[in-house]
């Protein structure tokens, strides 16, 4: 009777939900791709990062604005430039992630297909998506070795798209009651941990409608 398994790329879990839910329609969870998609830049940007002498300009564009390159391009500052010590130079966010992708060919097309996979994702464009699947481009050997993992998943990756369906906010709890364990230092009686766990939903629930007494 289960219709839909959503999942991450776990080699395993495909294998345990075709077992156990044979008429179900596999997902793959469009939060797992895009992460896969980001960690496999950021693996490659750091290998050719380090490939240049630390007082370059080129080894400090692709190393401090890091974060701008896992950032949406659309969502980039493309107007506004800001005086940046490292490069002593005033420049806008657009200008630096173009700036440290010429450094390398093969890590400007990585960007670009990491770029348009998440745009793909985002509107739901399966022609895309099975065009950049199937795309002749020299990229880094992460980047490569992710687009052969959505191959293999081919049919859960299209599922993922065209659904709505998601893992995203599950996998948003799991930081919180990590940090929660990390707060309390570890419980040695699960029960109690539980027990934490609920005071902590109920105090996010609770408005803040008290006032103090002097």
């Amino acid at each position: 009777m289960v219709k839909t398994v959503t999942m991450d790329l776990n080699c395993y879990y495909p294998i345990v939900a075709r077992e156990l839910f044979p008429n179900a329609q596999i997902v793959i969870d469009r939060f797992h791709m895009v992460q896969m998609l980001t960690r496999s830049f950021n693996i490659f940007r750091v290998q050719i990062m380090k490939q240049f002498n630390k007082r370059s300009r080129e080894y400090k564009l692709l190393k401090s604005p890091w974060k701008l390159y896992l950032m949406k391009y659309d969502k980039l500052n493309k107007t506004t430039s800001y005086y940046d010590s490292h490069f002593k130079d005033s420049l806008t966010q657009e200008h630096v992630v173009l700036d440290g992708l010429d450094c390398d060919q093969t890590l400007e097309n990585t960007y670009w297909i990491m770029q348009d996979f998440m745009t793909a994702i985002q509107n739901k464009d399966e022609k895309q998506i099975i065009h950049l699947l199937n795309s002749k481009q020299t990229i880094g050997k992460e980047m490569h070795q992710t687009l052969l993992t959505f191959k293999q998943n081919y049919t859960g990756v299209l599922n993922g798209i065209s659904s709505n369906y998601s893992n995203g906010c599950l996998e948003g709890v799991n930081p919180k009651i990590k940090q929660i364990e990390r707060t309390v230092y570890g419980y040695r009686n699960f029960s109690h941990l539980l027990i934490r766990l609920e005071e902590n939903i109920v105090k996010e629930k609770e408005p803040n409608n008290y006032f103090l007494v002097a």
